[in-house]
């Protein structure tokens, strides 16, 4: 598979790789799986200081079969050398390394771009998402228990963290993905 950068005419197939995330698990506390539209707006939102990937099939295809994106841990300035991170798998290739994949393209890039630590919450139970950030380096380091209700029930959350560099007395301004990314 090839990981590249998402296109806006990604949206379609990135919206569809989500819905059932959103529909038939507690993955996602969304509870209206947003379209096309409202994906391709997501994808520009934080862009040039995060971006989103996708796995492409090299079977000739072309087709997606997972992404992956950053976003900012927190909205004040003092919180802009972390990140999140999420990644979501078309459900008939789970199990194949398309998240692997996808994590390793876009923490390689993030560390490119000077980010110190990117961190993953998972809605628990999750053993696939918790083995894919546990290989990818993440070590969990907190639980937010109870603090989503969906489907009927009350849902933990739990945190996981990763050094991308070590925390500079002075760390440098976060580089655009534009001057990282090599396609």
């Amino acid at each position: 598979m090839q990981v590249r950068l998402a296109q806006p005419s990604d949206a379609p197939t990135i919206a569809a790789i989500y819905a059932p995330y959103v529909t038939d698990s507690a993955i996602s506390f969304e509870t209206e799986p947003p379209d096309a539209a409202e994906m391709a707006r997501r994808m520009q939102a934080h862009w040039p200081r995060h971006a989103w990937l996708v796995a492409e099939a090299r079977d000739g295809s072309g087709a997606v079969l997972g992404y992956a994106y950053s976003g900012p841990h927190r909205s004040r300035a003092a919180y802009q050398w972390g990140c999140e991170v999420s990644a979501y798998v078309r459900s008939d290739v789970h199990g194949r390394g398309v998240g692997r994949a996808l994590y390793g393209v876009l923490i390689e890039l993030l560390i490119g771009q000077g980010y110190t630590k990117a961190y993953g919450g998972i809605v628990l139970p999750n053993a696939a998402s918790i083995a894919l950030h546990e290989a990818m380096g993440f070590e969990h380091f907190a639980t937010y228990d109870r603090v989503g209700f969906k489907s009927g029930t009350w849902h933990d959350v739990g945190w996981w963290q990763r050094d991308l560099a070590p925390s500079a007395a002075a760390p440098e301004v976060v580089r655009p993905v534009t001057d990282v990314f090599e396609a």
